[in-house]
């Protein structure tokens, strides 16, 4: 008997939203700072965020996954599940997420707004377009492209190689014919030809600066410090000299302001910025985390993909820029994902198999250790889905406690609260019981190659690192220009520990082979290119824009 489950998109139209003011109110915001998109989302004002600097700050717990698989782990449903839960058990809580980006919406992943009984709304409008952030992005970064290409043309004072020009456009949607292109094409008239690309918004420096930036003098400081090529004389050239840090800075001014919207349960949430964690740092603004922990006595955020790529960003790259320490971390399983790590295919995913789940959790151990190197104490959430059975919840949980880690069982996505009530209880008691003692996985001193080669053992447990010496040269030469103090931005695949997503569970004996690295000067990070993960992914032979269509009625369907 197959039962049916309403689908994100029916649960999220039943539910009558309260006036935004109402949710902010539950946090102490004003009306008046308020910046209202309709009755149902509004941004906050920066003076008011400002204001808030002398306020103590709340328990911040992130919330990250075992490795993804094609079965789906609920990272984001987790994170709503939980804010809902601790505010069920009498905390003052909010969520902090990422924004969805239109390419996976519309190619494989569908949105990002949590599921069933633990989402955020107007599910719609924060799946599509929401306040436009991502589009003031896009355009602040290629005003930058513009101006680069209008400086050439007009003299080049900065005697900037057009060979070497480095900066490339970015649009947010995946498409595979606009990695590498010609641009100026057609005669003197349209400027000088160059080779150049499109990577997708939630890649783009912008995105990581608008997300690590502090305020508004951060930003404009962030973004005159771009890296935007070289001289022939290898010069570095950065957006400052084409005058380009103001109009970026205006173009972004509103966007920086960070989005309140509500759950399901009428709890207050921030979505705020969108980078990507295989391609990107994979974590929310800094402006609407540091503001949350002001407003609440406990903040939920989580990081994209699983820990050794989100979690270990939101670590080196994010709490280190940025001053944070995290108080706990939920690490996100389900049984589903174990059995595939486990060997079973996802055909077979609703059949017990207890054996397959044992057989996955070398997985999640591994994550849990890479956690506990930092200092950070871990629950783990067993985000149940209806199709498992006592017995494979009970294989993981014992395990688990086996070797000293806290795993609860979750049933937001059915119940709601109700159902991950339990799960907030074990993180308050983690964070009472065990005191943080946060600390990063590298000093900032170390070689740039000794950092790369320190998260590829100790996180992704590699036994050595390939880079031909162009590689080495190249982080060399980043080092002689001052840049060697900064992190690393690790872009691999998702789906393994390794650089092969086909090596599932807990791999060993491999090697990480890196095929590129680029300056991110303004973002303050070093970008790390692995494998044969792309910047701009393309749509699989079926996209989910396929089945996205509007009805009879003016409702958008198809949106998961």
């Amino acid at each position: 008997m197959v039962t049916e489950y309403k689908s994100d998109i029916e649960i999220a139209r039943e539910a009558t939203a309260k006036p935004i003011a109402d949710i902010a109110a539950k946090i102490d915001i004003p009306e008046d700072a308020l910046i209202r998109y309709g009755d149902d989302k509004a941004k906050v004002s920066l003076d008011y965020i400002e204001s808030l600097s002398g306020m103590p700050d709340g328990k911040l717990i992130l919330v990250t996954a075992i490795t993804p698989t094609p079965a789906g782990e609920g990272k984001t449903t987790t994170t709503v599940g939980l804010g809902d839960g601790l505010n069920r058990i009498g905390k003052k809580a909010m969520i902090c997420i990422r924004e969805p980006s239109l390419g996976p919406c519309f190619g494989m992943k569908g949105g990002a707004a949590g599921g069933g009984y633990a989402q955020v709304i107007p599910m719609e409008d924060i799946n599509l377009h929401f306040t436009g952030d991502f589009h003031a992005i896009t355009s602040a970064n290629n005003l930058l492209a513009a101006m680069i290409d209008n400086h050439n043309y007009w003299g080049n004072s900065t005697q900037l190689d057009n060979r070497r020009i480095t900066w490339r456009r970015v649009m947010d949607m995946n498409d595979r014919s606009l990695r590498d292109i010609a641009t100026s094409l057609g005669g003197v008239a349209n400027g000088f030809t160059r080779e150049g690309g499109f990577d997708i918004t939630p890649a783009s420096e912008v995105m990581a600066i608008f997300c690590l930036a502090s305020g508004l003098d951060d930003l404009r400081r962030r973004l005159g410090g771009i890296t935007i090529g070289q001289t022939r004389d290898r010069k570095t050239i950065y957006a400052r000299e084409v005058k380009a840090d103001g109009p970026m800075t205006v173009l972004l001014k509103d966007a920086l302001q960070p989005n309140l919207v509500q759950t399901l349960e009428h709890n207050p949430a921030f979505i705020h910025g969108g980078p990507f964690a295989n391609i990107a740092h994979g974590c929310n603004t800094v402006m609407a985390t540091k503001a949350a922990l002001k407003m609440a006595d406990y903040v939920v955020t989580e990081a994209g993909f699983g820990a050794d790529l989100g979690a270990e960003k939101f670590f080196d790259i994010k709490c280190r820029k940025a001053g944070l320490n995290p108080d706990a971390v939920v690490l996100v399983a389900t049984v589903r994902a174990l059995k595939m790590h486990g060997g079973v295919g996802k055909d077979d995913l609703g059949t017990e198999n207890v054996s397959a789940v044992k057989k996955g959790l070398a997985n999640l151990e591994r994550h849990a250790e890479n956690i506990r190197k930092y200092g950070v104490e871990a629950v783990v959430g067993i985000n149940r889905f209806p199709t498992d059975t006592n017995a494979e919840i009970a294989a993981v949980v014992d395990a688990c406690a086996a070797v000293g880690i806290k795993a609860v069982e979750s049933y937001h996505w059915g119940l709601g609260s109700e159902g991950s009530a339990n799960l907030a209880q074990a993180v308050v008691d983690t964070i009472n019981e065990s005191k943080s003692d946060f600390n990063v996985l590298y000093p900032d001193h170390l070689k740039l190659m000794t950092k790369i080669e320190v998260i590829a053992k100790e996180i992704y447990r590699a036994d050595e690192v390939f880079a031909d010496q162009k590689i080495r040269n190249q982080l060399k030469d980043f080092e002689k220009d001052g840049f060697g103090h900064l992190p690393v931005c690790m872009a691999k695949t998702q789906y393994s520990f390794s650089t092969d997503p086909a090596l599932k569970g807990a791999p060993s004996g491999y090697g990480v082979p890196i095929r590129e690295v680029r300056i991110s000067s303004g973002a303050e990070f070093i970008l790390v290119v692995c494998g044969a993960i792309m910047t701009m992914p393309g749509l699989p032979r079926v996209p989910a824009a396929e089945a996205i269509e509007i009805d009879e009625n003016g409702l958008v369907q198809g949106l998961f």
